[in-house]
């Protein structure tokens, strides 16, 4: 939508296929809904939360980034506004406000749009001629910008069409593999936890080998077969593909172990008549404190003023660096992000023009780019569509 909207604004005649029965199918379910369209930081910022070829669109960012981007849908009547970790979102909360203040940009670009109508293969011979619908219809064009989405959320239509039209007319595809997805983990005590969120705690991606791939602060949920939430799905992007990859979880990284050491000394000496099953609630999640303390090797029904100093340090160690055994992701379908694509070094990053079939343009998912959560991957989205759009 913002490339057909962003090339008939500079004259050309744009015909918009889409495959779904409407537009903005997947943008309407992003952010639960809400829509996270970028994140308020700067083009460095950008490209180092951008693990998966950031640097290619560098210089796209110059051009359209964040404040471009927040301008652009002010423009098209969308307010936006900026919370937390520098998310933005539309004022009313309503991912279909975004889509409507796209739509109104298609509307005053007078681009056709043709709805529930899928495009099976590019024609192209030297360079690109238009396409073939999967109906048989041939549809010619001076330009083709594949916008077609990954192959996460296939239920929205994203089914990783774009690879394989590409693949077909020369392009190199890296593999592709679900990024920003939900870990399962081997521990049998994490399930037992579903619908548990922890927030402001620290998560570490570790190799095998106990490398740090990885870490930052924020929110994380247990889930029925493992983790969920924005660290998990911000960390599966260093442990997708990663046999024997660890989470480490700091459940109280604003203290150090000294200091978090005193704080349990504090809490237990204010219940020394009590269990120590029954002398955390200070400390801890209700549901979580029978784990922690099996972890750590205490037991729950253990008299406080029976705890000794090494089963004290054993908490304070458990607290520190509660592990997470990694056995693989969930399904691409239930991915946020796909990552692998089309091969940057094959793309033009000034134009985003194929550097094998002249005249066709690769934007989003299509291409070998991805981020983390936090608004990156609906930036990296719009503002390819836009250099795309300004290109042809």
């Amino acid at each position: 939508m913002m490339a057909a909207g962003t090339a008939a604004d500079r004259g050309k005649r744009v015909l918009l296929l889409e495959k779904n029965r409407m537009l903005g199918r997947k943008l309407r379910i992003t952010g639960k809904g809400r829509c996270n369209l970028t994140n308020r930081t700067d083009v460095e910022g950008l490209v180092a939360h951008i693990p998966g070829n950031g640097r290619f669109l560098r210089g796209a960012f110059y051009r359209f980034g964040p404040e471009e981007l927040i301008a652009f849908f002010a423009a098209w009547g969308l307010e936006t506004k900026t919370e937390r970790g520098n998310r933005v979102f539309p004022v009313s909360d309503e991912s279909a406000d975004v889509v409507a203040a796209l739509e109104r940009f298609l509307r005053a670009g007078q681009v056709t749009v043709r709805t529930d109508c899928a495009v099976a293969h590019l024609l192209a011979d030297g360079r690109i001629r238009g396409v073939r619908l999967r109906s048989g219809e041939e549809v010619p064009a001076a330009a083709v910008i594949l916008a077609t989405g990954g192959a996460s959320y296939p239920r929205t239509g994203t089914t990783g069409d774009g690879y394989r039209m590409a693949c077909e007319v020369g392009h190199t595809i890296v593999p592709i593999r679900p990024s920003l997805v939900p870990l399962e983990v081997a521990e049998a005590w994490a399930p037992t936890l579903k619908g548990l969120s922890l927030r402001n705690v620290d998560l570490y991606a570790l190799s095998p080998d106990g490398k740090v791939l990885w870490h930052d602060r924020g929110e994380m949920l247990f889930t029925h077969f493992g983790v969920s939430g924005p660290l998990v799905l911000s960390a599966s992007r260093h442990l997708v593909g990663c046999t024997g990859g660890r989470l480490r979880i700091d459940l109280k990284p604003a203290l150090s172990e000294e200091r978090l050491d005193a704080r349990v000394q504090r809490d237990l000496g204010e219940a020394v008549r009590r269990h120590i099953g029954n002398a955390l609630d200070q400390l801890l999640p209700r549901a979580l404190i029978p784990v922690v303390l099996e972890v750590a090797g205490i037991p729950a029904a253990l008299p406080v003023h029976q705890v000794t100093r090494a089963q004290r340090h054993a908490l304070v160690r458990t607290l520190k660096a509660l592990m997470l055994t990694v056995t693989r992701p969930r399904p691409l379908a239930e991915a946020i992000v796909t990552a692998g694509g089309v091969a940057t070094t094959e793309v033009d990053s000034r134009t985003l023009e194929s550097r094998r079939v002249p005249g066709l343009y690769l934007t989003g998912e299509v291409l070998d780019v991805d981020g983390y959560t936090g608004g990156f991957n609906l930036q990296i989205a719009l503002t390819t569509g836009r250099i795309a759009g300004e290109s042809v």
